[in-house]
């Protein structure tokens, strides 16, 4: 009976311990929300703010096109499952009111760019396309901290508890944007007034020309649904010819022979890669949305400033 007695003390506080450890694992399980992302750019957003305190899911991957993108029923079961959805807005996802409704849940819909200032849509030809409303607004690093500021609220509106949290991710967060936004400008500076003139896939630079001062030029809209006419190919072959335009970059969503077809037939080069509308893997070049300004500015400073 002794020995007995000796045993159950001996093994009470390895007893407690393992039942403080069982009950603490699923409390920190339980506190992780579900957030849902349109897309790749806004995923990496939620990240950087919502820390280990969310789960992330991305409908719209690395290196795809959320312009041409087809939901599938798994991305309605995941935004069922999710506490809050986060989308672009400004007409850039137009499946992502239905597949909302479709999914039957009660995620929270947050738009991320609301508040920043949307800027018409044009080709740098002086003419709109397919939409009036540019999409692309994070391709302002100031628009950026837009969107996290408003994931940042919404994130708290959904989970009081980690608003703390939240808040000082997202401060740290933007103090990398505002280094960010410096890095960009003090590049960007030593490329010549004449040369900041470049062709692009489709027209997914527009916030970028009107924060730095570079024109973009591009054969489709703001959507590379649109498909470029004749026309408008013609225009920018004579445009590059009458202007020397030095280069002309491929973008990561879009099929690079329409550009390649203008290089050839105008003597610009290549100037290589450009990730507009989505970031690439974990191994690729643009991994994070800061990674994706750095990686565009330096390949625009290689091909302009030679």
């Amino acid at each position: 009976m002794r020995i007995e007695r000796r045993l159950a003390l001996a093994f009470t506080p390895v007893l407690l311990l393992a039942m403080l450890v069982v009950a603490y694992v699923p409390a920190r399980a339980q506190q992780r929300i579900t957030i849902v992302a349109t897309f790749s750019i806004l995923a990496d957003f939620v990240r950087n703010v919502g820390g280990d305190r969310v789960n992330v899911v991305t409908l719209v991957g690395p290196n795809s096109d959320a312009h041409v993108y087809a939901p599938t029923p798994h991305d309605a079961r995941s935004i069922a499952d999710a506490r809050v959805v986060v989308a672009n807005g400004l007409g850039f996802e137009g499946w992502i009111a239905r597949l909302v409704k479709a999914s039957g849940g009660k995620a929270t819909m947050v738009v991320a760019s609301a508040g920043v200032r949307a800027r018409r849509a044009d080709d740098g030809l002086g003419h709109a396309h397919d939409r009036d409303t540019d999409p692309h607004a994070w391709q302002s690093v100031a628009n950026a901290k837009i969107y996290v500021a408003n994931i940042r609220d919404a994130l708290s509106r959904a989970d009081p508890a980690g608003r703390d949290v939240y808040a000082a991710n997202a401060a740290a967060y933007l103090a990398r944007l505002d280094a960010l936004e410096k890095d960009v400008r003090d590049t960007l500076a030593a490329i010549p007034a004449v040369r900041r003139k470049v062709i692009t896939s489709h027209d997914a630079f527009g916030y970028f020309k009107d924060a730095y001062g570079i024109d973009f030029i591009a054969p489709r809209g703001v959507s590379t649904e649109a498909q470029a006419s004749a026309r408008d190919v013609a225009r920018i072959i004579g445009q590059i010819r009458k202007d020397k335009i030095p280069a002309v970059f491929l973008e990561n969503v879009t099929d690079q022979r329409l550009l390649d077809q203008i290089a050839r037939e105008t003597g610009a080069r290549i100037g290589g890669t450009l990730y507009s509308d989505a970031l690439t893997g974990a191994d690729g070049q643009a991994p994070t949305y800061i990674d994706m300004i750095l990686h565009n500015v330096r390949q625009l400073a290689v091909a302009l400033v030679g």
